[in-house]
C-alpha cells in the first residue's frame, strides 16, 4: 500500500475513457495519487460540483492511500483499517481520506454491490453517525440514467475510489453553505453545459499511464 496527502497538482489524466482502472492494469502508485489529486482539481474544485472540496485540499488534509490488492476481502481488511485511522486521526492533520483501489472491483456493478458491505463495516466498527463513505468509478452510473450520460460525470473518477468522510465535517460545511439543497441540480446544469467533449477537453494535455 502507498500512501500520501496534501502536494502540488499534476498534469495527469483521468478522462471517461482512460482505462487504467480496469482489470490487469497496474499503475504506478504515485501515478494513481497524482491522477487522482489531478481530477480533483479540475473537475470536483474547479467544476465547483463539491463546494467544500476545495478548501480541504489547500490545507493539506486529505490522505491518498493507494491500495494493490485485487480481492474485494482484502479491501474490505484494508477500508476497516482506514476508517478506524480516520476516526483516530487530529482533523487538523487528517480530514478526509482516498482510498483508491486500481487493482479491484473495476467492474462497476461489483463495485456498486461492494457498497453494501462498506456500509455494514461503518455499523460493525461502531462509527454509524461519526464517519460515512461515498462513491466514485471510472463507470459511474446514476440509476435510471444511460452510461453515456453526462451527469454521471460528477461520480466518475479515474480509479475506483472509496472516500472516508467525517459527520462532523459534513455537518459543519452544510452549516457553512447555502442553498446545499441546490447542488445536485446545479452540477447536472453544469456538466450539461460543458458537454461530453468539454468533459474531454478538461484531459486532452494529459499522458496516459
Amino acid at each position: 500500500m502507498t500512501e500520501g496527502s496534501g502536494g502540488s497538482a499534476s498534469d495527469d489524466p483521468t478522462g471517461p475513457d482512460d482505462d487504467s482502472g480496469r482489470a490487469g492494469a497496474t499503475p504506478d502508485p504515485q501515478r494513481v495519487i497524482d491522477r487522482t489529486r489531478c481530477w480533483l482539481e479540475r473537475a470536483v474544485i474547479g467544476l465547483d460540483l463539491c463546494p467544500f472540496a476545495g478548501a480541504v485540499h489547500r490545507k493539506g488534509r486529505i490522505r491518498y492511500v493507494v491500495s494493490a490488492v485485487t480481492e474485494p476481502a482484502r479491501l474490505l481488511e484494508e477500508l476497516a483499517a482506514e476508517l478506524q485511522l480516520l476516526q483516530a486521526a487530529d482533523p487538523s492533520e487528517v480530514e478526509t481520506t482516498l482510498l483508491i483501489h486500481p487493482g479491484v472491483l473495476t467492474d462497476f456493478l461489483d463495485y456498486n454491490d461492494f457498497l453494501d458491505v462498506v456500509d455494514e463495516a461503518v455499523s460493525e466498527l461502531g462509527l454509524e453517525g461519526e464517519l460515512q463513505v461515498a462513491s466514485f468509478h471510472p463507470e459511474y452510473q446514476f440509476a435510471g440514467t444511460s452510461p453515456d450520460d453526462i451527469g454521471n460525470a460528477t461520480n466518475r473518477s479515474p480509479y475506483p475510489t472509496l472516500h472516508l468522510l467525517r459527520e462532523s465535517s459534513i455537518s459543519r460545511a452544510v452549516d457553512a453553505y447555502e442553498g446545499i439543497e441546490e447542488i445536485g441540480e446545479r452540477n447536472a446544469e453544469t456538466l450539461r453545459r460543458l458537454g461530453a467533449d468539454g468533459w474531454a477537453r478538461l484531459w486532452q494535455d494529459s499522458p496516459q499511464d
